[in-house]
């Protein structure tokens, strides 16, 4: 008989953290019930930006809600990344560092994208687009919320295991945003000079930045 001997961690920060997006589902669930059900088909067909798109405000509690949820499981996984990438376990609490700064960074991101829809004059070609976008990031938290837990408590998160997740997350928004441009290729066309403006430097550039960081740090 082998004894394998497995690091037993301390996981009360994360099990909180968990509870505070499993209550932050729940009551958009409870709160949003007929909305959360067509939200939950998101990624089979999009019928929710279809029916919401009109409906959209600045601010709206059932994608604030998940929007949390979004970013404590992505503190999440990128907390479990360093661990990987480093070999080593580092404090529970910069979850919550990388959770707040997610959110700055995707609050800062829209608020500047509204903005330079304003300036540009293509508001009403960046509205549907930018509620797509923050509809199939906020289905990602979803998914990430048991893949985390899996991760967490059962299996061993492997460097290759999390870069393959990685992969699967951006091939799903990726595809979620193909989908919407294709839909509405015809009326990007009328504006493509600006809506490519918008999209080097909104889309690209952002997240360049934020890898040149990362890759100093």
């Amino acid at each position: 008989f082998y004894c394998v001997i497995r690091e037993i961690i301390n996981t009360d920060i994360i099990t909180l953290i968990f509870i505070v997006c499993l209550i932050c589902i729940a009551l958009s669930k409870l709160i949003y019930t007929k909305r959360f059900e067509i939200f939950s088909y998101l990624i089979i067909n999009n019928r929710y930006t279809k029916v919401f798109a009109k409906d959209q405000h600045f601010f709206e509690l059932f994608e604030g809600l998940l929007f949390v949820n979004l970013c404590f499981n992505a503190g999440i996984f990128f907390y479990l990344s360093i661990n990987a990438f480093v070999g080593e376990t580092i404090s529970q609490l910069l979850i919550l560092k990388y959770a707040l700064l997610i959110a700055c960074f995707f609050i800062v991101k829209v608020l500047l994208e509204r903005l330079l829809s304003s300036i540009f004059e293509i508001e009403w070609l960046i509205k549907d687009y930018l509620l797509t976008k923050i509809s199939y990031r906020n289905y990602l938290g979803l998914i990430l919320l048991p893949i985390n837990a899996v991760l967490i408590y059962s299996v061993d998160a492997k460097l290759n295991t999390l870069i393959i997740i990685g992969l699967f997350s951006l091939i799903i928004f990726s595809i979620g945003l193909l989908t919407f441009l294709k839909a509405n290729l015809n009326v990007f066309k009328r504006s493509m000079f600006y809506f490519i403006l918008y999209l080097c430097a909104l889309e690209i550039a952002p997240y360049l930045i934020v890898y040149q960081f990362i890759a100093i740090k």
